[in-house]
C-alpha cells in the first residue's frame, strides 16, 4: 500500500495546481508559478525566451542584409560629407595654413610652402597627390594638373640644403648617421633579425628624439615608413629625402637645443654652428616656377576651405550652390544642372506612372474578368518582356523611335504626318517616357490584377440590378475597390522610374536623362563619388518624403497586392 504523501498517486513538491493554491491562500501575496517564483516574472522570462528564439531564427538574414545592403549604402552615403583626403595628404600644410588670411595676403608665407614641400614629397611617394588633385579639381578646375606637375619636380626641392650638409661633413651622406640619431633600439633589433618573410618591422623612433628635433624626426619617420611600405627597402641602406635635410636645416636654424648625450651631438652642434652661413632656397619661387597657379589666391583658398575632415561642399554642388569666401552662392548659370535634373526626374516619373495606370488598368481588368484560359494567355503576354534583356528592349525602342524608324514610317504610310515632317521621338523626354512606360507597365498590371481578382463580380451585378448604369456601377462600386492596386502599382512604378538610368541614357539624349544618369556618371566616369553620394542622398530623402506624404494622404495600409 502506498504512502499517503509519497506514494505513486501523489506528487511531492510544488505542482502547478498546488503552486496556484499556495499563491491564492495568501490574498495579500503575489501569485506564484509552479517553481515558486512570481507568476509575472515567470511569464516575462518565458516571453523573453520566446523573443530570443525568434531573433535567433532571423539573425542570419538580418546579418546578411546588414553586411550586403545596409553597410554598403551607409558607407556610400558617408562619402557625401567625408573629406579627409586633404588633411591626411597635406597634414603639415593644413596646420600652417590655418592662420592664413586671404584678405591680407595673396598667397601664404614661407612656412606654408615649406610644409607643402614635405607633405608633397610623402604624397608623391605614396601616389596620393593625384587623388588629392582630383578631389580639389571638383571645386576649382586646373588643380589636378597643378598637383601632377608639382609632383614631378618636388624631388629636387631642398637639394641645396642636402649638398651643404654633405659638404660640411660627408657623414651626413651616410644613412647610418640618421639611423643612429632617429632609429629606436627595438626597431634596430627587429630589423636586423628580419629574414625577408612577411612585412618588414614597422619603423620606430628613438625615445626622446621627437622632443629635440620634432619636425625632422617626423619627416624621417615618414621617409622610413614609405621606404619600407612603398618601396620594400631597408631605411638603413637608403639616403634620406631632401625634405629631411630641409626640416633639419629649419630646426637647427631655429635654435634647437642639442643635449650633450644626444646621438651624434657633436655632428649636430657642428652643423648648427654652420647653418647660419648656408645658402637658402626660395621654395615659393620654385613652386611658382613649376606652375604659376601656386601664386593664385583661389588655389590656396580651396585648400584651406576644404582642409576640414567633413564638408558640405558635395551637397552644395548637388543643388547648384558653391562655397565662396563670402559664403554660399549660386554656381554660374551655365553650370546649374542638378536642380533641373531633379525636377525633370520627378515630372517624368509621374508622367510614366500615369501612363502606366491608363494603359495597365484596362489590361488588368480584362485579365481579371476573362475565363481562366484566356486570362492565362494574356498573363503570359504581360510577362513576356521579362524574358528579354532590358538592354535589348531599350535598343529596340531606339530603332523604332528614330525619324526613319518603324513608328514614323507607319505614321507616314497612314498619312498622320508628312514625310518631310516626321516626329522627333528619340533623344528627348518623349522617347524616355514611351520606352520606360513599356518597360514598367508589367509592374503596374500585376498589382492591379491581383487586387481586381479579389473583387466579386456580384457587386457590380447588384448595382446594375438596382438601376445603376454600367459607368455608375464601375465608378461607384468597382473602381473604389481597385484603388489599393493602383496605389501599390504607382509606388512600385514611380520608385523604379526615378532610379532608372539605362533607358534614359540610350533613348533620352540630353533632354530625357534623369538625375540617376548623373549619379551613374560620377560613379563610373568622373569618379566623383562624394557628389554621387550627395545626389543619391537627396534623391533618397525626396523618395522618403513622397512616401510619407502618400501615407498621410492615402494611407499605406490601404495599399494591397491582393487578398
Amino acid at each position: 500500500m502506498s504512502n499517503a504523501t509519497t506514494g505513486p498517486d501523489n506528487l511531492t513538491g510544488v505542482t502547478p495546481d498546488t503552486g496556484l493554491k499556495v499563491g491564492q491562500s495568501d490574498e495579500t501575496g503575489p501569485v506564484l508559478a509552479a517553481d515558486g517564483t512570481s507568476l509575472k516574472s515567470s511569464l516575462n522570462r518565458a516571453l523573453r525566451k520566446q523573443k530570443m528564439r525568434a531573433l535567433l531564427l532571423i539573425a542570419p538574414l538580418l546579418f546578411f542584409i546588414l553586411v550586403t545592403f545596409i553597410y554598403p549604402i551607409g558607407e556610400m552615403l558617408f562619402r557625401s560629407v567625408e573629406n579627409q583626403i586633404v588633411g591626411e595628404t597635406l597634414p603639415r600644410t593644413v596646420v600652417e595654413l590655418a592662420d592664413w588670411d586671404a584678405d591680407v595676403t595673396d598667397v601664404p608665407g614661407a612656412p606654408v610652402f615649406s610644409a607643402l614641400t614635405k607633405d608633397l614629397m610623402v604624397a608623391v611617394e605614396e601616389k596620393n597627390h593625384t587623388r588629392l588633385g582630383s578631389r580639389l579639381n571638383y571645386e576649382l578646375s586646373g588643380v589636378s594638373s597643378l598637383f601632377r606637375k608639382s609632383g614631378r619636380g618636388v624631388d629636387d626641392f631642398g637639394e641645396v640644403y642636402t649638398d651643404q650638409f654633405v659638404a660640411l661633413d660627408p657623414a651626413w651622406e651616410d644613412p647610418a648617421t640618421f639611423i643612429d640619431i632617429f632609429a629606436g633600439e627595438r626597431w634596430l633589433t627587429e630589423n636586423a633579425a628580419y629574414d625577408g618573410e612577411g612585412p618588414r618591422p614597422r619603423f620606430r623612433l628613438a625615445p626622446g628624439v621627437d622632443d629635440v628635433l620634432p619636425e625632422t624626426a617626423r619627416m624621417y619617420a615618414d621617409f622610413a615608413r614609405v621606404v619600407q611600405v612603398e618601396d620594400d627597402d631597408n631605411p638603413v641602406e637608403e639616403e634620406p629625402w631632401n625634405a629631411v635635410y630641409l626640416a633639419l636645416y629649419e630646426e637647427l636654424s631655429a635654435g634647437a637645443v642639442i643635449p650633450a648625450d644626444f646621438p651624434q651631438a657633436a655632428l649636430l652642434n657642428q652643423a648648427q654652428a654652420a647653418v647660419a652661413t648656408f645658402d637658402t632656397e626660395d621654395l615659393r619661387a620654385q613652386f611658382v616656377e613649376i606652375d604659376e597657379d601656386w601664386a593664385d589666391r583661389e588655389v590656396w583658398r580651396i585648400i584651406q576651405g576644404y582642409s576640414a575632415p567633413y564638408t558640405a561642399g558635395y551637397f552644395l554642388n548637388a543643388v547648384d550652390l558653391q562655397q565662396t569666401p563670402d559664403g554660399v552662392a549660386w554656381r554660374p548659370e551655365n553650370q546649374q544642372i542638378y536642380i533641373t535634373l531633379f525636377i525633370r526626374t520627378m515630372i517624368m516619373s509621374t508622367a510614366i506612372t500615369l501612363a502606366c495606370i491608363m494603359l495597365g488598368y484596362p489590361v488588368a481588368w480584362l485579365m481579371a474578368n476573362l475565363p481562366a484560359r484566356q486570362a492565362n494567355l494574356l498573363m503570359i503576354l504581360v510577362l513576356l518582356p521579362f524574358w528579354t534583356s532590358l538592354l535589348v528592349r531599350t535598343s529596340a525602342w531606339k530603332v523604332m523611335l528614330q525619324r526613319e524608324g518603324v513608328i514614323n514610317d507607319l505614321f507616314v504610310w497612314i498619312g498622320i504626318v508628312a514625310d518631310d515632317n516626321r516626329l522627333a521621338l528619340i533623344n528627348n523626354a518623349t522617347g524616355t517616357i514611351i520606352a520606360m512606360t513599356h518597360i514598367l507597365l508589367p509592374f503596374m498590371i500585376l498589382p492591379l490584377y491581383s487586387v481586381m481578382k479579389t473583387i466579386p463580380v456580384s457587386y457590380t451585378r447588384a448595382a446594375k440590378s438596382l438601376g445603376a448604369t454600367n459607368w455608375t456601377a464601375f465608378w461607384r462600386v468597382y473602381f473604389p475597390q481597385s484603388v489599393p492596386g493602383i496605389g501599390a502599382g504607382s509606388i512600385l512604378v514611380f520608385i523604379l522610374a526615378i532610379g532608372y538610368y539605362i533607358t534614359p541614357e540610350i533613348v533620352g539624349g540630353t533632354k530625357g536623362v534623369f538625375i540617376s544618369n548623373r549619379i551613374a556618371y560620377h560613379i563610373s566616369s568622373s569618379l566623383n563619388w562624394g557628389l554621387a553620394a550627395a545626389l543619391g542622398a537627396i534623391l533618397l530623402v525626396i523618395v522618403l518624403a513622397l512616401y510619407w506624404a502618400y501615407d498621410r494622404i492615402v494611407g499605406i495600409d490601404n495599399v494591397k497586392l491582393g487578398g
